[in-house]
């Protein structure tokens, strides 16, 4: 085996262990993973906040077993392909294999070990970009045609995983019209074009049919998260994500602008500053520009290993070692602090200093104990345990329908639950369009949040209520959340559930 690949693989290696060590396994799953693999069951060309791509994953991570190990293993995946991707191109820039692993270790060093730890669309998300960004070098440096239908096939995959690479392509055209305008010149780009829009086009016909649910979606986003954002602030975060790394990418960026050598790929630094500021402008999350570094990385990593590898052999030997010593060191104190590395005992005994790196700052501009992240992956499987005790003791003939206040709560019940009939919806996400009330509906199962109270209205359509229990743990963000019992209905209650589901559709009809 030669000495580059088996570095690669030692790499590839580190990825999948740092990916399985960093998060401790009293943490339950994500909410928002939750939703994405209930998708599986109710597959469609587009939902109501993403594209249909991460529920295809949903379905073979379902015909491999569902368990936690394949929804981990997917997102690590990605971030190692981003990883051999990088590798190869550092390689195809005249990188040595000094570049190379400076390129490799910086990925290993950064937010991408956080954002791999979670089955969403935003690590495929960063494979997409890198993607996009490889193909169109592959195309210059070799000149061959395919490469753009590969681009296209990109694009749209990316597309298709999550909208923000529409972003990057915002940022992408006025970056080759100030550089490369001979491209646009080219029948086969617009071949590629096309060929991206035949991809696309299935999930562009659904939001027509739907009334563009993502439109609804980016306004809800807007008035509830982003606005809780900063400018300031988005960029203040990029100098969290690959702080181990600042000088390299830094540098990669600079080469790109300023660096003779590199000036063929001059569109990348480019596209870099157009999308950013873009971003900015939006006043995005921060970890929506996170596909935009690997490329950095790249060419930060050629630019530094030409310069050190310059100097006289001793020195040489030592500023390279320097070099790749120091995003791990920088890095190893952190670990623990932006993942759920510890257990949650831990936590609650002796808690990490998590607002020093402004990580305890939740969506509602607020400091909470711990990051919102690992708030959202407590709880869950105590509140399907509840949910299964209550289900229990209805009859077993019955039809007993679970209804929860949010889509976190429904997708977790589906998942840790014990018993395979039970299927938990909610009011809100795409669990909205998934109500199936042609057959009677005999009980009820209510998953209220801790601030949510019953009502004597819905208490009087049945026999008999009870509480279930609460949602303890102290660190969960369901922490209160309240399993309502609610048996044998008084009457037929499936026309005033299909009223409640009509008037919450109509709701969001009327902000779309």
């Amino acid at each position: 085996m030669k000495k580059s690949t088996a570095l690669l693989l030692f790499f590839v290696l580190a990825k999948f262990s740092l990916q399985a060590i960093v998060v401790h396994p009293d943490f339950d799953l994500h909410r928002d993973e939750f939703l994405h693999l209930d998708q599986a069951n109710h597959l469609a060309w587009g939902y109501l906040s993403v594209p249909p791509l991460t529920s295809w994953i949903s379905v073979i991570i379902s015909w491999l077993g569902n368990s936690e190990f394949w929804i981990r293993f997917f997102p690590a995946l990605f971030g190692a392909l981003t990883l051999v991707l990088i590798w190869d191109l550092v390689e195809r820039l005249g990188g040595s294999l000094f570049a190379r692993s400076l390129a490799a270790i910086t990925l290993l060093c950064s937010a991408l070990i956080r954002l791999n730890i979670l089955f969403q669309p935003n690590s495929l998300d960063i494979l997409c970009f890198t993607l996009v960004f490889y193909t169109l070098i592959r195309h210059f440096q070799t000149e061959k045609n395919h490469w753009l239908y590969i681009l296209g096939l990109s694009f749209a995959l990316g597309f298709l995983n999550k909208y923000t690479i529409v972003f990057l392509a915002a940022g992408l055209l006025p970056a080759l019209l100030l550089t490369k305008r001979n491209i646009f010149l080219k029948k086969h780009l617009y071949g590629a074009l096309i060929l991206a829009l035949f991809l696309i086009s299935p999930n562009l016909i659904w939001q027509i049919q739907n009334g563009f649910p993502v439109l609804t979606h980016m306004q809800l986003l807007s008035s509830t998260q982003l606005v809780n954002n900063s400018r300031i602030g988005f960029l203040m975060d990029q100098l969290l994500f690959f702080y181990p790394s600042l000088l390299v990418w830094v540098a990669g960026l600079g080469g790109l602008l300023f660096w003779k050598k590199q000036s063929e790929f001059r569109f990348v630094g480019w596209t870099f500053l157009f999308t950013m500021g873009i971003f900015t402008y939006f006043q995005a999350k921060g970890y929506y520009a996170i596909g935009l570094y690997p490329l950095l990385l790249a060419f930060g990593a050629v630019w530094i290993s030409s310069t050190v590898e310059a100097l006289k052999p001793a020195s040489s030997k030592i500023a390279s070692a320097v070099i790749l010593i120091m995003p791990p060191l920088l890095f190893l104190p952190a670990i623990t602090l932006i993942h759920p590395f510890y257990s949650p005992d831990h936590i609650q005994s002796n808690p990490p200093n998590y607002a020093r790196l402004g990580l305890s700052r939740w969506e509602d501009g607020k400091e909470h104990p711990i990051p919102q992240d690992f708030a959202d992956m407590l709880g869950w499987s105590e509140l399907a345990a509840l949910v299964d005790s209550a289900y229990q003791l209805m009859p077993e003939k019955d039809r007993t329908l679970i209804i929860c206040s949010n889509y976190g709560q429904a997708g977790a019940i589906n998942f840790y639950s014990k018993i395979p009939e039970l299927e938990a919806l909610t009011m809100n996400a795409d669990y909205l369009y998934w109500f199936d009330l042609e057959q009677k509906v005999d009980h009820l199962i209510l998953v209220w949040e801790a601030d949510e109270k019953i009502t004597q209205r819905e208490i009087g359509f049945f026999e008999e209520y009870r509480e279930i229990g609460k949602v303890t743990h102290p660190l969960a963000r369901e922490k209160g959340t309240t399993v309502h019992f609610l048996r044998a209905a008084k009457g037929d209650i499936n026309p005033v559930l299909r009223e409640e589901v009509k008037e919450e559709k109509k709701v969001w009809e009327e902000r779309n």
